[in-house]
């Protein structure tokens, strides 16, 4: 008889635990996905639209909009890189994590095709020590990282946005979108622990990602612009698209944005 539970990473851990592939029995939480997202990379010559290395539309929109600009960014699960090369030739200082050796392994083969400098790093992005993802970063990108994780998860995504989001840096989100031909599951946080499984991954509305990350402010949020193939741009209609600001941190403050009043 084991009593494994002493700290809230040993409760997230248990958690992790009850998301099990009954087809597989291969654990599909954050951290424990290394070969279902390698089986998902292994083939590069596959015809999935985001294999294509172009970056997401809205981040091309952010730059041209001088919403953003060039500083150091951290792209999180990264799969082959398509936003964290675009940032690198536009002059950012960038960072890479995904949980799959393939993923990366493709990134590191583009980059160095593409002559950019991007550092990758595997592992799980909410394990990974301080040392690796130490921040604080102007930027941090996610494309389809959150959408995959299970609810107890936002608890580390949270923290880690308030560890490494530079005071007046920002969030760019894209995530599945519920209603209206979107992807995901739509069933509640608590029927997915019912069921055990993330179903391909959690759609949410603009009113759950306001809410979730209120303590940021909302610079955009829309639907993500369709992109014709033959265009340098990637975009879908059923994700959706976010920026969001960390607020600037007054003079002597150093607490973490989740503190703030």
């Amino acid at each position: 008889m084991d009593r494994t539970v002493r700290t809230v990473e040993d409760v997230l851990a248990l958690l992790d635990g009850l998301f099990v592939s009954e087809s597989e029995a291969v654990r599909l939480a954050t951290g424990d996905g290394k070969d279902f997202w390698d089986r998902f990379y292994a083939d590069r010559s596959r015809p999935v639209p985001f294999f294509v290395s172009k970056p997401d539309e809205n981040l091309a929109a952010y730059l041209g909009q001088g919403l953003i600009a060039p500083g150091r960014a951290l792209d999180l699960g990264c799969g082959p890189g398509r936003n964290a090369l675009y940032l690198a030739a536009r002059g950012f200082q960038v960072d890479a994590v995904d949980l799959s050796p393939m993923a990366v392994a493709w990134g590191e083969d583009r980059a160095q095709e593409a002559g950019v400098d991007v550092r990758f790093l595997c592992g799980d992005a909410f394990a990974l020590p301080t040392a690796e993802l130490s921040g604080p970063y102007d930027l941090v990108v996610d494309s389809g990282c959150f959408h995959h994780l299970p609810p107890h998860r936002r608890v580390s995504y949270l923290a880690l946005l308030d560890r490494v989001l530079a005071p007046g840096g920002h969030l760019a989100l894209t995530s599945f979108a519920a209603g209206q031909g979107g992807m995901g599951s739509e069933l509640t946080d608590t029927d997915l622990y019912r069921k055990r499984e993330l179903q391909g991954g959690l759609a949410y509305t603009p009113e759950s990602l306001r809410w979730i990350f209120s303590d940021l402010v909302e610079v955009e949020l829309r639907r993500m612009r369709e992109e014709p193939p033959e265009s340098a741009l990637f975009g879908v209609t059923f994700l959706w698209t976010a920026l969001f600001r960390r607020g600037a941190a007054a003079s002597g403050d150093v607490r973490p944005v989740h503190d703030r009043a």
